[in-house]
């Protein structure tokens, strides 16, 4: 018989704590009802923790039956905090003869990631420099004020129109990078000041949700390109077939929701134009809506108060309406370019458990480190670093990255770095490559 959580935190793996094996923990795998995960060997019962989980029900669900160790200590900036509020869900730990990996898991690669983590520690390299976001906070603003002045000074007409248009999609993509920083906690070395700023730019300077973007982002990161655990992915098989394995396996099934062996064309027409204005411009008031998130929204109003009483006198109604979607279709050109050229080329299956290193590495590539890149994809171009240490500063990416080359090189994982064009240009090959796998599954078997 299993202790509940609430006899088993009466001591810290004292007499009354029972013994398990990776099996009776991989049964609790969140199909059911009960959820159990290891933690440095020690077993917890999360099955009503879910529910109140700060970073959500899902992120955590995704590892149920799983070890979670090392997501566990990527995602949190204060692990001993964290510690003191879990030991109300520890039912026992590992029996000794279990191994502290599971099976599928690479244990000496899991071990000298660790120590590279230990070391990447050593030098500093969590630690953010204040100076470097309050310029990149300073840029974004000032752009801000200089799409205004331009309408002010030159008027209305086409040019100034499109200027001003230009500059505040960077506005909102720039401040799209800055919200993912303070997201991911890697500003500020508390969590009260990173959610203060994360409110303020992604509500106020953007106008969407931050609970939304936890929602969707953090469940990404735990699993990234795993379908069903992966959001990022789960229009899958809706609009696209992604991949090399779930391609075949919808071609098998016979399934044909869209002319899959033609998405490489169609993704010019619902992926970059479409993203922002026609799907993420009303599910983000949805989202906040259904869940009563109202903090979110009292942020983003303020956003489309500020931006309708700014350049309504100057522009109208329809001047107005016109900026504001030109601008979220520039943005969202921007945002998917950047977003999934690290991803949609790379390997995408079912989650398969396998070790933290190879689940991040397999899914995410970079594009090559040099001033504009940094800029323009907000220092994502080092998405292996950043999958790998997510709380880590973005200026510290390319200090870290030569590890974790070294790192990838002795156990045979490949790293890959490209071209920005090039990975743009892999998006399309990647989408028709499987979508010919598609047809071919369809046709033959």
């Amino acid at each position: 018989m299993v202790l509940s959580p609430a006899a088993a935190g009466t001591s810290a793996l004292g007499p009354t704590l029972r013994y398990f094996t990776w099996e009776e923990v991989a049964r609790r795998s969140g199909r059911e009802k009960e959820r159990w995960l290891v933690i440095e060997r020690k077993v917890y019962n999360i099955s009503e923790f879910v529910r109140r989980h700060p970073g959500g029900s899902r992120v955590i669900s995704h590892y149920a039956g799983q070890d979670a160790t090392d997501p566990f200590v990527a995602f949190h900036i204060n692990q001993d905090l964290v510690r003191k509020y879990m030991n109300s869900l520890l039912i026992g730990e590992l029996s000794p003869e279990q191994p502290s990996f599971e099976p599928t898991k690479h244990k000496e690669l899991t071990n000298e990631f660790r120590e590279l983590r230990t070391t990447v520690e050593r030098m500093g390299l969590l630690k953010a420099n204040h100076l470097f976001f309050l310029l990149h906070l300073l840029h974004i603003l000032l752009l801000d004020v200089a799409a205004w002045f331009t309408l002010w000074i030159f008027g209305t007409s086409f040019v100034p129109f499109l200027l001003c248009a230009v500059l505040l999609s960077t506005v909102q993509a720039q401040a799209g990078w800055l919200q993912h920083d303070f997201g991911h906690l890697s500003v500020f070395g508390t969590s009260m000041w990173n959610h203060l700023l994360h409110h303020f730019v992604i509500g106020h300077l953007k106008g969407a949700p931050a609970s939304w973007w936890n929602h969707m982002h953090f469940q990404h990161h735990a699993k990234p390109n795993c379908f069903r655990k992966d959001p990022d992915i789960n229009m899958h098989p809706l609009f696209f077939a992604l991949g090399k394995v779930l391609s075949v396996e919808l071609g098998k099934q016979k399934k044909k929701y869209m002319p899959y062996n033609h998405q490489h064309k169609y993704f010019f027409l619902i992926g970059p134009p479409a993203l922002l204005p026609l799907y993420f411009q009303w599910y983000i008031f949805y989202f906040v809506i259904q869940r009563k998130k109202w903090v979110d929204l009292a942020w983003m109003v303020t956003f489309y108060v500020r931006i309708f009483l700014t350049y309504m006198p100057l522009l109208g109604l329809k001047g107005f309406l016109g900026l504001f979607f030109i601008v979220r279709f520039l943005e969202s050109h921007w945002f998917v370019w950047v977003t999934q050229m690290n991803h949609i080329p790379m390997h995408i299956d079912h989650d398969r458990n396998k070790d933290w290193v190879s689940t991040q590495v397999q899914a995410t590539c970079n594009v090559h480190h040099s001033a504009f890149n940094d800029w323009f994809s907000g220092h994502l171009n080092f998405q292996i670093e950043h999958h790998l240490f997510p709380t880590m500063p973005r200026h510290n990416y390319h200090k870290a990255a030569p590890l974790v080359q070294s790192l990838c090189a002795k156990h045979g994982i490949e790293y890959q770095s490209k071209p920005l064009l090039t990975a743009f240009a892999d998006i399309v090959q990647s989408l028709k490559e499987s979508g010919q796998l598609w047809l071919d599954a369809y046709l033959h078997q």
